[in-house]
């Protein structure tokens, strides 16, 4: 059984492809190319924001294990009555118990460059900020805020910025020992 091809047919793929055929094509490649361009470019920012949260999480981290270490109030006699908050300047440089720092007022207190868990500067970060604000909470009722000093826990609330937009906010209860 012989087959016989049409002559026709023969010529026209004799001919080339036609402009129609070279356009979509194009296109089609066009697209394509756009489409792996897209996708590298989402995985480049994924990549960077994923880097951003990992270093914010060390940041909190941080704050986290210095609240922790802490004193829970004033443990030297001279400074035993005062009121929460710092015992010299603001932000505190120097900071000997939880309470110190609580800012009346403004409830929050921001360290740039971030300060790691022993409270040093942490130098080459000064894009990064970890803002501490301390509520005191009601000890049957913890999520109710209770006057400063009135209570034997508190609430640390850290959040961490680069170039002062929000990356990550935590927080945890501290209870007096």
């Amino acid at each position: 059984m012989a087959t016989t091809q049409n002559p026709r047919a023969r010529r026209r793929w004799g001919r080339g492809l036609s402009l129609i055929e070279v356009l979509a094509t194009t296109a089609l490649v066009g697209m394509g190319v756009a489409g792996m361009m897209v996708a590298a470019a989402s995985g480049s920012r994924v990549t960077g924001g994923a880097l951003n949260v990992s270093q914010a999480s060390y940041l909190l981290q941080e704050v986290r294990e210095w609240t922790l270490k802490l004193p829970f109030s004033d443990t030297d006699p001279a400074d035993q009555g005062n009121p929460p908050g710092p015992d010299g300047s603001n932000p505190q440089v120097f900071v000997d118990d939880l309470d110190d720092l609580y800012v009346s007022g403004t409830g929050s207190l921001s360290y740039s460059p971030p300060r790691d868990g022993t409270g040093a500067a942490i130098n080459g970060m000064s894009d990064w900020k970890q803002t501490i604000q301390l509520t005191w909470r009601d000890v049957n009722e913890l999520t109710r805020v209770v006057p400063a000093s009135s209570s034997d826990v508190i609430h640390v609330e850290v959040t961490v910025l680069r170039n002062n937009q929000p990356v990550l906010t935590s927080g945890w209860f501290v209870t007096r020992r």
